[in-house]
């Protein structure tokens, strides 16, 4: 059973800085490819990063390239978002997802059907 666990959200100033975490269970995490996603009220849920644990390969939307930097923990089975100088625009609930690599390709995020999802972590940057 998949399972999947998303913290670290809280309020920060802008400029500050969070690190988000998904813990992972329920499947075999090398295969796999990890990916945060965000909505902020009244907005489309937005890919921000991805990761294919497998080879290390990143992917990160525009608005957060340079600011934002996913890693993975394989020890822990555990993806980290490590988020930098962040701007209001950037609060939103954040969640992780994960999806098979044999199904899933590096790139924008927006089409992609991850198979399954965490609960959110609330992410409120104040300005």
């Amino acid at each position: 059973d998949v399972q999947l666990q998303a913290s670290g959200g809280g309020l920060v100033q802008a400029g500050g800085s969070l690190r988000l975490s998904c813990a992972t269970s329920g499947f075999d995490f090398d295969a796999y490819a990890v990916g945060w996603f965000r909505q902020a009220p009244g907005k489309e849920r937005e890919g921000v990063a991805c990761i294919n644990i497998r080879d290390g390969d990143t992917y990160y939307a525009r608005s957060v390239e340079g600011r934002f930097a996913i890693s993975s923990d394989n020890a822990k089975n555990t993806v980290h978002l490590q988020m930098n100088d962040l701007k209001p625009e950037d609060s939103a609930i954040y969640y992780c997802a994960v999806d098979n690599v044999e199904d899933w390709t590096l790139g924008p995020m927006g089409n992609q059907m991850y198979e399954a999802w965490g609960q959110g972590t609330l992410v409120t940057v104040s300005s």
